[in-house]
């Protein structure tokens, strides 16, 4: 019994630190994210998360839509069969598909090389992208992105863990949570998380509170 109590209690403490995170439930699919993404979040431009290339409005060419957390692993984690498939028959899919907090402007060809490779240290520093610091590792099936973005990586990362209960191994998670440590979040991490709270109204609580990534747990 008193086991049970201290288990009820340090539940209690963890939800009166850090609400808990509900699914997003306003944008219905990723056809909607993306009109949202460019006409609201990123209606002025910005820049690439793996690169770091700043674009405008109007000069985007060669910039897509990154998901952080691959949606083939989510199509594991939900066993809902092939991307269209889950779109077809699993409505959490696409919801998860389209939340915003996971999705960030990238360099197609770079965007392409990350597919859907784990993130990690690769060794070397070998450059195949010219001044983009992002170095891939094909036979290990990982990548290594610059500095400056890693700890947007981690935070979108522990986000789609933590609210959709997206499988994070170990290995990984230490990586993150280095990362996460290494670069804290920016004022403009601030602000994006802002805007994403009116269009679909939840936020990354690891952004606003940082310290709380170190209570996550992983497989």
């Amino acid at each position: 019994m008193k086991t049970r109590l201290i288990a009820v209690l340090t539940s209690a403490v963890w939800c009166a630190a850090l609400p808990a995170v509900a699914d997003q439930t306003q944008i219905k699919d990723y056809e909607e994210a993306r009109h949202l993404f460019w006409s609201v979040l990123y209606s002025k431009g910005g820049e690439t998360l793996y690169c770091g290339q700043p674009f405008s409005a109007r000069h985007r060419r060669g910039v897509n839509i990154e998901h952080v957390f691959p949606m083939s692993w989510a199509t594991r984690t939900l066993n809902c069969g092939r991307r269209k498939q889950c779109r077809e028959n699993n409505p959490r899919f696409n919801r998860l598909e389209a939340d915003l907090h996971n999705l960030y402007p990238a360099r197609t060809h770079i965007n392409d090389a990350r597919a859907s490779f784990r993130f990690g240290d690769v060794g070397g520093e070998r450059r195949d992208f010219g001044r983009c610091d992002f170095e891939v590792d094909p036979r290990r099936r990982v990548v290594e992105p610059r500095p400056a973005a890693r700890g947007e990586i981690a935070r979108a990362m522990f986000y789609m863990h933590k609210e959709y209960g997206m499988k994070i191994f170990a290995k990984l998670g230490r990586t993150l949570q280095r990362w996460h440590q290494q670069d804290p979040p920016s004022k403009h991490e601030q602000y994006r998380n802002d805007v994403i709270e009116r269009l679909q109204g939840t936020r990354n609580p690891y952004i606003d509170r940082p310290d709380h990534a170190g209570e996550l747990r992983f497989d």
